[in-house]
């Protein structure tokens, strides 16, 4: 298994595109590997026939230096190919740097016997080549870095067999002081530039299943979404009466226009149940009450911890369990009931000054809402002298999953609530 990048550890055989015995040129596409981020051609170094295929097509987590194929020359005897297969798969991969020597066939380590003449006649081949004319002889893996940094191969001057140029001698080229003359290649250019300066961050299991849900997510979810302006007015003025007189009791206690939102999700889900659901595949789960995820970002990714049936709790009660929520998610303290389940969830990023945004589906959820930040704007005002005046307009997006809710059914849902944070105190009855 060649190494495709400087990161890649393991990879995939999507598919061979030659078959055992069936011999290829220098050039030819020998097979496609599967990368963490990519699916990528590998092309013979050397003309050969393919003797046997050891990592077959869908082989995963191959690591990096294992045998995947044996390799020779055309009119040699490949009877012994199946043996020499099976001892190349029983060993231990070998470091990708010894491997980049022939990245496209690894060999098994060398032996008496005469078994493995074929990795020993494809030497023989890079013998009797190199002093022929102008072709030079580099792993994929150099052509490619060479490729990235501008580097001509014909002035690097290789430390493998036979002169092959290897990834090292590639990375540990400098380029002349008075610059590298431009050459027929048509590979840029330009003198040598060192990578960027970076760090590998591992990647968590949090962030990894993060990562996995939301790609199936996006992948097979037929999202749409809807967005609407909502005049927040009443809210504010509403919320500031009533922090005031919580203020009095409790200093800590206030309310925040999240609070609101999510009264506000959990009536209009009363309203419009069809919006409260799930898709299992044979059945469409309706849910009675309304459990909201409310995404929080913490230092390891994001959670999305759960308000259980918001519906039946006032303001006070939703803002005390979603701070004491928030707390929990933040310190890496929340219990699997806690962020476990949920029927809808909301996303707020107004308070980053963000007005509008699309947000992923979190399955098997139908719904999920983005909150964008409340700003002065202005709008049409037939009934006041100037014809105009100032509004605190938010903007949210509703992201819906087309199997479970139609645009009519997420478009009522919106209506409902707008409805509710226009007029807010009909939270009270």
């Amino acid at each position: 298994m060649p190494a495709m990048s400087p990161t890649m550890t393991e990879g995939g055989i999507a598919s061979w595109k030659k078959k055992e015995g069936e011999s290829f040129a220098a050039g030819d596409v020998l097979l496609e590997i599967e990368t963490d981020k990519a699916t990528i051609d590998v092309e013979a170094q050397d003309d050969g026939i393919l003797a046997k295929i050891i990592a077959q097509d869908g082989a995963k987590n191959i690591a990096v230096g294992s045998p995947i194929a044996i390799i020779g020359e055309e009119g040699d005897d490949i009877s012994g190919a199946e043996q020499l297969a099976a001892e190349a798969a029983s060993e231990k991969p070998k470091a990708p740097a010894k491997e980049e020597k022939a990245p496209e066939a690894p060999k098994p380590e060398p032996t008496s016997e005469k078994k493995a003449e074929p990795p020993k006649q494809e030497k023989q081949e890079s013998k009797s080549e190199l002093p022929e004319g102008d072709r030079i002889f580099a792993t994929p893996i150099a052509k490619k870095i060479a490729l990235e940094r501008g580097i001509p191969l014909s002035k690097v001057k290789g430390s493998g067999p036979n002169g092959r140029i290897l990834r090292e001698d590639v990375e540990n080229y400098q380029a002349p002081a008075a610059g590298a003359s431009a050459t027929p290649s048509t590979a840029v250019p330009s003198p040598s530039a060192s990578l960027p300066e970076y760090t590998d961050i591992p990647v968590s299991n949090m962030r990894r299943t993060i990562g996995s849900r939301l790609t199936q997510s996006k992948q097979e979810l037929p999202h749409y979404y809807l967005t609407l302006d909502i005049n927040m007015d009443k809210v504010l003025k509403l919320r500031e009466v009533f922090n005031t007189t919580l203020g009095e009791k409790d200093k800590s206690a206030k309310l925040s226009v999240n609070d609101f939102v999510l009264k506000a999700v959990a009536c209009a889900l009363a309203d419009v149940p069809e919006a409260n659901s799930a898709w299992l595949g044979e059945v469409i789960r309706q849910y009675k009450k309304a459990d909201i995820s409310v995404a929080v970002a913490t230092p390891t990714g994001l959670i999305t911890p759960i308000i259980k049936d918001v519906g039946s709790k006032g303001l006070a009660s939703i803002s005390a369990e979603g701070k004491a929520l928030a707390k929990k998610a933040r310190d890496g303290k929340l219990q699997p009931q806690e962020y476990q389940g949920g029927t809808f969830t909301v996303s707020n990023l107004g308070m980053f000054g963000i007005n509008h945004f699309t947000a992923i589906i979190n399955p098997p959820q139908s719904c999920i809402l983005a909150v964008g930040a409340t700003q002065a704007t202005l709008v049409p005002a037939p009934e006041e002298e100037r014809g105009f005046k100032v509004a605190q307009i938010m903007k949210v997006t509703l992201s819906a999953d087309h199997r479970t809710v139609d645009g009519a059914v997420g478009a009522r849902w919106l209506s409902a609530f707008k409805g509710y944070l226009e007029n807010p105190l009909t939270f009270m009855l």
